[in-house]
């Protein structure tokens, strides 16, 4: 069984995906893809459905095998090994505690599976648990915990195993929003101590962008951009990022399109004239918490939108139907590859 890197003191979960490619008959899943995941990273996987994310992960896990290329944990490829010889554990979405054992019993019981005695696995669960805030509560059923504490016994049993990476496959999206908060920081806490690499799956991209140190987003197959959670949102590549990851307006200025952030943007009441502007009809107004959203369709046929600070707002309200002219500084206008669409 490999150490911790908390106990071996060196970071672990070097990850390399060398033009892997995963096919169902005649249908491409993931498309050649090469992703270099440093040792000791927190990686989200970010995508919409169908893009792939998901299936790269159970390729790294080993429960799907890889059409062609090389899957690398730690400088050895693992591409043909079995899930339980590749250094990796996965957690699943819907947890899969045994009802009938204790907590204790539940996260102990791939040790047990290993033919490890009884008094040592349930002293290493223990440790687990107090890993985890949830060592009071190893008597105790599943049943009996919330699903916050659910959710951190299944992640005391992956992490048991002592693995190289953790994956997760959309560790949160069983979760109220007050505790996936919370649960959020503690995944990142953990990560940072066990100095391991985990690799989480999303759709969320407020979740990619507060945990990940290395975000990569994928589409139909393929990683469209890769990098920090500040280059992906601050500097999307292409319109299909932008629009993705929120915030931003794509506008096609005819020899070329740019995003443009929506708080980045100014909205004045009536058409007036500018190089970097386009006038419009108010279509919809949302309070965002730190400023409304307001919906605009350009003359043009685009859809923008402007964050409008609050103060600002209430001075001079927008109201549905009526004309404004949106504006931007050529400064933060961002230049996309490959259009508008």
């Amino acid at each position: 069984m490999p150490e911790t890197a908390a106990t071996a003191g060196k970071a672990k979960g070097l990850i390399e995906f060398v033009a892997v490619s995963k096919s169902y008959g005649h249908a491409i899943a993931v498309d050649a893809i090469n992703l270099k995941i440093p040792a000791a990273t927190y990686c989200c996987l970010l995508g919409p459905s169908g893009c792939g994310k998901t299936t790269s992960l159970r390729m790294l896990a080993g429960h799907e095998i890889a059409t062609s290329g090389d899957i690398l944990l730690d400088n050895v490829n693992v591409t043909g090994l079995p899930p339980a010889k590749r250094g990796t554990a996965m957690m699943f979405q819907n947890y899969a505690l045994f009802p009938h054992l204790s907590v204790a019993e539940n996260v102990a019981f791939s040790l047990k599976m290993k033919g490890v005695a009884k008094a040592e696995r349930l002293e290493k669960a223990r440790r687990m648990l107090k890993l985890v805030e949830l060592e009071p509560y190893a008597d105790r059923l599943p049943a009996q915990l919330s699903g916050g504490q659910q959710q951190r016994v299944a992640l005391a049993r992956a992490l048991i195993t002592e693995p190289h990476a953790l994956l997760l496959d959309e560790p949160l999206s069983a979760l109220d929003p007050f505790l996936r908060l919370r649960v959020r920081g503690e995944l990142k806490r953990l990560q940072k101590s066990l100095a391991i690499s985990f690799v989480h799956v999303t759709h969320s991209q407020d979740e990619a962008l507060a945990l990940a140190d290395l975000v990569v987003l994928m589409n139909a197959g393929r990683i469209e951009q890769q990098g920090t959670a500040a280059d992906v949102f601050s500097r999307p590549r292409t319109a299909f990022v932008a629009r993705f990851v929120g915030s931003h307006n794509v506008i096609d200025l005819g020899d070329r399109a740019v995003a443009v952030r929506t708080d980045r943007v100014s909205l004045v009441h009536g058409d007036t004239d500018g190089a970097s502007s386009r006038q419009a009809t108010v279509t919809g107004i949302e309070f965002a918490g730190n400023g409304f959203s307001v919906q605009l369709a350009d003359d043009r046929g685009g859809e923008m939108s402007a964050l409008v600070p609050e103060p600002a707002f209430h001075a001079q309200p927008y109201q549905e139907g009526e004309r404004a002219t949106i504006s931007w500084a050529p400064s933060d206008a961002h230049v996309l590859e490959g259009g508008a669409n």
